[in-house]
């Protein structure tokens, strides 16, 4: 990755959750001579070494591979979680808008584009035990996230056949937090109007303990890490697990916070999430979570042993910080991870 002054680094989505950890850490990398952040909107933030280019990868007028013009690597993080009630208009951006980035980088003759995939790319799986990168990546078809996932899965196999010459790497990491992710994520998932100060565990009678609710969590810097890593890696091609121990479950949450854990089936579950969906009272989708009951927890062996690569932080400490973040309206200076309190 390395040019005569240093490596040369594009990052799509840098304003937002990852972005932000990325960018902040390839801009404390001696090895690293500058860092351009792609983003809708440009922030306020100016880290060392870095300089913005607004632009919307989802538009067809995008010319990104003049954005990746000189760069040695290309790390794409962009991503629309929102509208759920419009999946057609995600898969424009998340998708169309994707195949737009891996064409630019065949354009630009950038070397390395490592790419966001996610554990929502996995078809359903065990939650007694851990699969490996070989597990099937066909997702769970009725959730937009998890098939747009996995259809880039598809894409990025015929991209690494007819371009062997770029080094490609697909993260797959667990359910991402940090302090500063905490108001950009209650509104995409909880919805704007849900006040962050009502997750104090005094205000939970009980913890809703749902079966198959058990997943992997880690913290945003933790996966930056791995991406800072894989750029280093000249020989890490392929995907990589990444998720932090132990897993989450009601149990955990319940120990954590210290409510009790009360037994809820799946169908009474299920109901109340698509009845809040659809009044739009909810973004997150019911479609997400059946996906969600059946994502299987990953062995992360390979990114262990082939980057070097293991957590900071426990799930448990991930949980912790985002909580205390999400009671405080916590947020950063950009324009995704702006810091709101409501209520």
């Amino acid at each position: 990755m390395s040019s005569a002054t240093g490596s040369r680094v594009v990052v799509t989505g840098a304003t937002g959750n990852v972005g932000t950890s990325v960018v902040r850490l390839l801009a404390q990398d001696p090895e690293v001579e500058w860092v351009r952040g792609l983003a809708r909107r440009t922030p306020e933030w100016m880290p060392p070494k870095t300089e913005w280019s607004r632009v919307d990868v989802g538009s067809e007028q995008a010319d990104l591979a003049e954005r990746f013009a000189g760069a040695d690597a290309v790390v794409h993080l962009a991503w629309a979680f929102q509208p759920t009630h419009d999946p057609a208009k995600t898969w424009r951006t998340n998708v169309l808008g994707s195949i737009r980035v891996f064409e630019a980088v065949a354009a630009a003759r950038v070397p390395v584009l490592v790419h966001a995939s996610s554990v929502g790319a996995y078809s359903p799986g065990p939650k007694d035990q851990t699969v490996d990168e070989s597990w099937p990546t066909h997702g769970w078809p009725d959730a937009a996230y998890c098939r747009e996932k996995a259809y880039l899965e598809r894409t990025l196999d015929i991209f690494e056949r007819d371009h062997p010459d770029v080094r490609v790497v697909r993260m797959r990491p667990a359910f991402l937090f940090k302090r500063q992710s905490a108001s950009e994520q209650r509104r995409i998932f909880g919805g704007r109007f849900l006040p962050g100060p009502l997750a104090r565990p005094e205000l939970l009678p009980f913890l809703p303990d749902v079966p198959g609710l058990r997943v992997q969590a880690l913290h945003t810097d933790d996966a930056a890490r791995a991406y800072q890593l894989a750029l280093r890696s000249p020989d890490a091609r392929g995907a990589f697990n990444l998720a932090a121990d132990p897993p989450v479950d009601a149990d955990l949450l319940g120990g954590m916070l210290g409510t009790r854990p009360v037994r809820l089936p799946r169908t009474a579950a299920r109901s109340a999430v698509a009845a809040a969906w659809g009044l739009h009272l909810l973004p997150a989708s019911p479609h997400l979570f059946d996906a969600v009951l059946r994502l299987p927890l990953m062995d992360c062996t390979r990114a262990h042993s082939e980057l070097g690569w293991r957590p900071e932080h426990t799930a448990t400490d991930v949980l912790q910080e985002f909580l205390g973040g999400l009671q405080q309206g916590a947020g950063a200076d950009t324009e995704p991870l702006r810091g709101r309190k409501i209520g």
